[in-house]
């Protein structure tokens, strides 16, 4: 087959969803997930992962060009989002990404360069991207959350979690349960608001109440279904829970007029007469 054969039946295996034909179809394929060329078995395989992660797929090509050795070509992606993809949960929703195969004969081979924007795919899937430095042997860095009802009451009792987790899909998985978790709080009169922070392979959440009586709040079946999955399910790896009483929470303002730095407690005011707006303190 001449070039524009291969490139064209090269992306008739990906329209059609068949993994096998897919490696079958070129010697070496190579992509931004990948991590070096893959070709035989290791590519059927690293095909039927995007597949399912993608699931009905549509490869539309926009330009195709060819010579004898060379084939590009231009291509616009539209597939249902079913699985993790780089610690993203699953949205369900639809993605549409474009990007680039350079495909290149080197006497009998055929190798594939696939290009494409993975910050794309991102966004098309609703996340925003955020770059953190790697690991040292001192620190390790990560992205935080928070969530907050605008109750401005002090905290009574603080509840730390944290989940060890193995790779990217359980990740996925223990964000889609956080946010059932807190999801089921919001309802509850004590819970004042949670923060949640992902440093390394732990997911931690710091979730505030006004009392230690209004803890027990957390044990609804969003926090069962995940225990469930930890001890039962063979989700992470290990697991940390535990309820901290602050033995001190002061807060301080400057004041935009006369920058004075002062106490907030108990509703107190600059000496100007400045007096801030009470807010969540998590």
């Amino acid at each position: 087959m001449d070039m524009r054969q291969i490139a064209e039946s090269h992306l008739k295996a990906w329209q059609s969803g068949d993994a096998v034909a897919v490696a079958a179809s070129v010697d070496a394929f190579d992509d931004p997930d990948t991590a070096g060329p893959l070709s035989g078995d290791a590519l059927a395989a690293h095909a039927g992962e995007v597949l399912a992660r993608f699931g009905n797929l549509r490869l539309h090509v926009e330009h195709l060009a060819a010579t004898e050795e060379f084939a590009v070509v231009s291509w616009t992606l539209e597939a249902d989002h079913r699985a993790p993809y780089l610690a993203m949960p699953a949205v369900g929703g639809p993605v549409r990404v474009t990007g680039t195969d350079l495909l290149v004969r080197d006497g009998e081979t055929v190798r594939v360069q696939r290009c494409f924007d993975r910050l794309a795919v991102a966004a098309a899937l609703g996340f925003e991207a955020r770059f953190v430095p790697e690991a040292d042997e001192e620190r390790e860095f990560g992205v935080s959350t928070r969530t907050t009802l605008g109750r401005t009451a002090r905290p009574g009792a603080l509840a730390l979690t944290w989940l060890e987790v193995d790779d990217g899909a359980q990740a996925a998985e223990v964000d889609l349960l956080s946010v059932e978790v807190v999801k089921a709080l919001r309802a509850s009169k004590g819970f004042l608001g949670a923060s949640t922070f992902d440093i390394g392979r732990r997911k931690f959440t710091l979730s505030a109440f006004d009392r230690p009586e209004s803890v027990r709040a957390v044990h609804g079946r969003p926090h069962q279904r995940a225990m469930r999955r930890f001890f039962k399910g063979g989700l992470c790896t290990r697991a940390l829970t535990s309820i901290w009483l602050p033995a001190m929470v002061r807060e301080y303002a400057r004041c935009p007029d006369c920058e004075t730095v002062f106490s907030t407690d108990e509703g107190a005011s600059c000496g100007c007469g400045w007096i801030p707006e009470r807010e969540s303190l998590l």
